[in-house]
């Protein structure tokens, strides 16, 4: 059975549709990339998945689960967590703490929280920031928080909403192996990403949206070499 099915699902805002009819699966610990132009409906797909909107037709099945209709925290809860393309840490609050408070998702008390994060920090090599505000962070590091507390919800599925934008080489190249190792933890991964280097460096699979629609699905080098996904998509990426 499937880790996660998306089938046939829609999302209109009035007359606009965001995304149409798009059918596809996630096979527990897999990467799978979800690439297309701006205005595609990438991000509005990860919001049906964890709930922030509901499928105007379709549904989306977790573990067999119908967890379309549930809310965010419900479906948090379930094991699926994500970041956020826009990073919105806790301005005011340390490292640590942005951290801790994502934790209270599963820990009894801030004992155990305080470890959830500690162990999310030093996985994600933020260790030596823990006591700094979260906003005096540079750009990589607030991302690499916005995944910190992601994990820290101790996460079955976690979706990333380009989580590499912005980022030099040496960020990226962090970065990619941060992935891999969550994936190595276990964990099954959906990414957002225009970088095209990461998405076929770490993707297992890809899926392609295009207005809404999935114009193309497959392993990173029948994606590469699609001429429907060239046209619309990989020509202007590969050229910026």
């Amino acid at each position: 059975m499937p880790f996660l099915e998306i089938k046939n699902v829609s999302r209109f805002f009035g007359g606009l549709a965001a995304i149409k009819s798009v059918s596809f699966e996630i096979n527990k610990g897999e990467i799978l990339g979800l690439i297309g132009p701006n205005g595609a409906g990438k991000t509005t797909l990860f919001n049906v998945v964890n709930g922030f909107y509901h499928p105007s037709r379709g549904e989306v099945s977790f573990r067999t689960e119908r967890i379309s209709g549930l809310k965010p925290h419900q479906i948090c809860r379930r094991g699926i967590a994500r970041t956020f393309q826009v990073v919105k840490p806790l301005q005011r609050m340390s490292v640590l703490d942005n951290v801790v408070a994502s934790a209270f998702l599963r820990a009894k008390d801030r004992a155990e929280a305080l470890g959830i994060a500690n162990d999310v920090l030093d996985f994600t090599g933020l260790a030596d920031d823990r006591d700094v505000l979260s906003k005096g962070l540079p750009l990589g590091k607030r991302k690499r928080l916005e995944i910190a507390r992601a994990l820290a919800t101790r996460p079955e599925l976690l979706l990333l909403d380009e989580s590499f934008a912005g980022l030099n080489p040496a960020e990226l190249d962090a970065s990619i192996g941060i992935v891999r190792k969550i994936r190595e933890q276990g964990i099954t991964i959906m990414i957002i990403e225009h970088h095209m280097k990461v998405i076929m460096a770490i993707s297992d699979r890809i899926v392609v949206l295009n207005y809404g629609e999935k114009i193309a699905e497959g392993a990173p080098l029948e994606i590469r070499n699609n001429p429907q996904v060239v046209e619309a998509y990989l020509g202007e990426a590969q050229s910026a």
